[in-house]
């Protein structure tokens, strides 16, 4: 009986309003759909009651959801009814579905699609189509361009609750009970003044010494001085703080004390800088943003152990944290800066959580490409790109990034809006939207918030259409199945096969083979479902026409092919990946490569590839605890599987046999006990090799790999007395390519008799001529002891068994060397079921600062699959598809010609590597 009384007073008070107010203006406050957690209302009650008594007409939706009771609309004089189409004009918080709106329309929102959001661009195309006037919220702006109307402040306020309820779980996950483990998440609690006082409790605590002392100084950095950057300070300053400028946080982040909180507000100036000449001039910033770089994780993240984010990014403006700072700010640390207490597990890093509560998805917090939601507000962002929502207890850095941080108070959330809401309203309802806009007399702060009328875009937003098309063009750059993640492969080989099932299997990449033996790249394509085209890489028009089509290249052609590769990809402005060594050709591309804004990555195979990955591991290890490495020797090889090495040479082919035959008459360089040793070109590299008995169960030698000596640099030993890299092989492999050689079988230029125009010739004759003999029909016996004469009678033997005194057909290549490796390619080659095996080693001798001395052994074995890849075939390829898809996710942003050896890189590699099941284990011996 009660409510009915006071229903019926409220609509006697509303009607005795509408008498005294003619015209009569009508508007409607929508029900929230779009979360199941949206509680808030663009008007408060008392807002409602305001307008009510001014003659309007105020609908409101029914909502059981609402923070603020139907009950407490009614009292303040709404009517409360489903039906709003009487409204002219319709107020919401979030977005409208498109089937619920009404044409003809005045709708008031946040809409998001000032930047063409894509998921909203439906909800755009109905507003367009059912002629309705939209006004967003985001664009109610000043003179000054400063927002009128935003939540922002319950934003700042909701964030921080929230952060410092994370950061109570992540820490204890990590092994520390803290204060903070008492606070809950903003929704939790009934207003932001009970989340204050458990904050208070929460400080009360920290003042009195209770943070345990293996955390060190926490420091907190909150970016920018708006609203939002105002409402989470609020929230800080009810802990025991102090606030420092930024160049002090290194400082507090060091040598502050644990029993406050260290605050710290960065401004533009604080962190931005010209890219030429340094400096900061807010005008020309505003104006040409793009001549700006950020300096943010140089300067300030290292220091930061809670990000709280509160800037507005635009398109063209620097990122605060780039993919690659987050892979450095998350590499477990070694600084002095955490105190060392017995008992007390270390903390991975310096910097603990972020809060994003600007949730711009790829925006100045590039790694965060999707919001957290209140059901999941936190993840677990690691270096390698992987966020775990299940758990507090992994590596990274704890993100909480909700996009509607306010309505976990929804009250509070609610009053402020209106109020600040409420002074425009008036003006706002003289919207007709089925009148011309030009026939309204609107504020320069309401006509400036339109985004569309009369079924177009206002002449501000004009340029969304612009910004949609150009999103569709990155999406989909020319026709068929170019996409913004397109990868061209060049080559279609032995180690083809694992890169193509690697980015096949990845979303949203699409993968083209691009090869001149057309067979074996269709049988790819195939067996992967990608594409496959014809082509001739010495043919550099037609290298340019495909490489065009693509975002990035991987190159595994020939080595001498790397140069033209590179070339195209600058001209076409695409990037570009090799397994292979660097070669000079390349390297000289650097400066073109930097300026064409593309990454031209190196030695990400193998060997070279997987070697440095697990040397810079080990030898950055070593160095980062205080010690010296005095000597690096290194051998890796692919071979056959041992009990599949049945031929003179010990080896099978499981890539190009021609680059294996090339390295044994290289010339080879490296550094013993101080010394530098030389091995000269042309055969002299068999002579030294040397037995190994690293794994007792096998009989390996090996011999130098090129210039060692440049490693001491690269790697970061210059004090070291040794630095040897070398090559892997079963024991008789030299000796029987040294018969090769002395025969003349690994000469790489070119003969006539190999002419590919020139007569037939079979391998016996071209043995008899390579001796000196001008009768082919000698006697076998002859031959083979004229052969001895020349190589011996081991290398007589290998010759024989590997069929090269056989009367059959020779396929000429013009040059011994590709002439014989075309026929060991198909000789020597792996049968069915046979598989292979590679082996690394790395022997790193440490001296620590106390004078004790150890060798730390890096041992990795991988055997090949029958049934899948090689173990060359995938430790080759698997590298080089991991390095690609880090260089399209832009975890690679550095531009030029580069090599694999930043620890953000290597680090990654090596993860993902393992995780792909290719592991390396590590033994140390003590050595006095």
């Amino acid at each position: 009986m009660l409510r009915s009384q006071t229903f019926r007073s409220g609509r006697r008070y509303q009607l005795a309003c509408y008498s005294t107010a003619k015209p009569r203006r009508v508007i409607a406050i929508r029900r929230e759909d779009q979360s199941v957690w949206e509680r808030r209302a663009p008007f408060s009650p008392a807002n409602v009651n305001r307008l009510v008594r001014k003659g309007v007409k105020v609908i409101v939706q029914p909502s059981n959801r609402r923070a603020y009771p139907m009950q407490s609309y009614i009292s303040a004089g709404a009517v409360i009814q489903e039906d709003i189409s009487e409204a002219n004009v319709i107020f919401g918080v979030k977005q409208t579905p498109v089937d619920l709106l009404i044409p003809n329309k005045t709708y008031c929102f946040f809409s998001h699609t000032i930047k063409a959001q894509e998921a909203n661009m439906p909800m755009l195309d109905a507003i367009l189509a059912k002629n309705i006037r939209l006004l967003d919220y985001e664009k109610l702006m000043d003179g000054s361009g400063n927002r009128v109307v935003a939540f922002g402040k319950y934003a700042g306020v909701a964030g921080m609750i929230n952060i410092l309820h994370g950061i109570g779980l992540r820490l204890l996950a990590l092994g520390h009970h803290t204060p903070f483990m008492h606070i809950g998440p903003a929704h939790n609690y009934r207003s932001s003044s009970m989340a204050r006082q458990a904050i208070r409790d929460a400080g009360y605590e920290v003042a009195l010494g209770m943070m345990p002392k293996s955390l060190g100084p926490l420091t907190f950095v909150f970016t920018g001085s708006g609203n939002v950057s105002q409402g989470s300070q609020e929230i800080f300053q009810e802990l025991p703080h102090e606030y420092v400028p930024p160049e002090m946080l290194r400082k507090v982040a060091e040598h502050g004390s644990p029993n406050k909180i260290y605050g710290c507000e960065v401004r533009r100036r604080h962190h931005l800088e010209r890219k030429n000449g340094g400096g900061y001039d807010a005008q020309e910033y505003e104006e040409h943003p793009e001549r700006y770089i950020s300096t943010f994780a140089q300067k300030i993240a290292p220091y930061t152990s809670v990000l709280v984010n509160c800037i507005y990014w635009a398109v063209d403006s620097p990122k605060l944290l780039t993919i690659p700072d987050a892979k450095h700010l998350l590499i477990p640390s070694n600084t002095p800066w955490l105190p060392k207490s017995i008992g007390a597990p270390a903390l991975p890093h310096r910097m603990l959580a972020i809060c994003d509560i600007s949730a711009d998805p790829g925006g100045s917090i590039e790694f965060m490409n999707e919001c957290t939601t209140i059901d999941t507000p936190f993840c677990l962002y690691d270096a390698d790109r992987n966020k775990d929502t299940k758990s507090f207890k992994g590596p990274g850095v704890l993100v909480c990034s909700i996009d509607n941080m306010p309505t976990q108070l929804p009250r509070e959330s609610t009053d402020f809006f209106g109020d600040l809401l409420y002074p425009y309203a008036e003006d706002i309802m003289k919207s007709d939207a089925s009148k011309p806009l030009d026939d309204h007399d609107f504020s320069p702060v309401v006509q400036g918030a339109i985004i569309t009328s009369n079924g177009k875009l206002t002449a501000p937003f004009e340029y969304i259409n612009e910004l949609r098309q150009s999103n569709t063009r990155s999406r989909h750059k020319v026709e068929g199945n170019d996409t913004e993640n397109s990868v061209v492969i060049l080559g279609s080989g032995l180690v083809s096969a694992p890169v193509v099932e690697y980015l096949s299997r990845e979303k949203g990449v699409a993968v083209t083979i691009a090869s001149q033996v057309k067979e074996e790249a269709d049988a790819l394509a195939d067996r992967y479902g990608v594409q496959s085209v014809y082509l001739e890489a010495n043919d550099e028009a037609a290298l340019r026409e495909v490489v065009s089509k693509s975002r990035l290249v991987i190159s595994l052609l020939p080595y001498d092919l790397h140069g033209v590769a590179a070339r195209a990809c600058i001209a076409a402005g695409v990037h570009m990946v090799t397994a292979s060594y660097v070669t000079p050709e390349v390297q000289d591309l650097h400066d073109a490569a930097k300026n064409a804004g593309i990454t031209i990555l190196n030695e990400v195979g193998l060997d070279p590839g997987i070697d440095h990955l697990l040397a810079l591991e080990c030898i950055h290890d070593v160095q980062n605890h205080g010690g010296r490495v005095d000597s690096f020797v290194s051998y890796c090889g692919g071979l056959p599987a041992a009990e599949f090495s049945d031929n003179a040479l010990r080896y099978k082919f499981s890539w190009s046999p021609r680059g294996v035959l090339l390295n044994t008459i290289s010339a080879a360089k490296y550094l013993s006990r101080g010394q530098v040793v030389e091995v000269l070109s042309g055969g002299e590299l068999m002579s030294v090799a040397r037995d190994l008995d690293f794994l007792p169960g096998f009989a390996f030698e090996g011999f130098p790999n090129r210039d060692s000596t440049k490693y001491a640099k690269l790697y970061g030993i210059e004090d070291a007395h040794t630095i040897f890299r070398g090559t892997l092989r079963y024991k008789g492999f030299a000796e029987c390519m040294t018969a090769l050689q002395l025969f003349g079988l690994v000469d790489p230029n070119p003969h006539p008799s190999l002419h590919p125009e020139g007569p037939e010739i079979t391998w016996r004759q071209f043995a008899c001529e390579l001796l000196g003999l001008t009768d082919s029909s000698i006697f076998y016996g002859n031959l083979k002891g004229r052969l001895t004469e020349r190589i011996g009678p081991v290398g007589t033997h290998a010759l024989e068994s590997l069929g090269l005194l056989e009367d059959e057909a020779i396929v000429k290549r013009s040059t011994p060397l590709d002439t014989i490796s075309h026929y060991l390619s198909k000789k020597l080659v792996l049968e069915n079921g046979e598989t292979d095996f590679v082996v690394l080693r790395h022997e790193v001798g440490v001296t620590w600062s106390d004078g004790r001395k150890e060798r730390r052994d890096v041992t990795m074995t991988v055997r090949g699959d029958p049934a899948s890849h090689t173990a060359m075939a995938r430790t080759v390829g698997l590298p080089t598809a991991i390095a690609a898809k880090m260089v399209l996710d832009g975890e690679i942003q550095d531009r030029g010609v580069l090599l694999p050896f930043a620890p953000v890189v290597y680090r990654s590699l090596l993860s993902r590597l393992r995780a792909d099941g290719i592991n390396a284990k590590e033994t140390t011996t003590p050595l006095n």
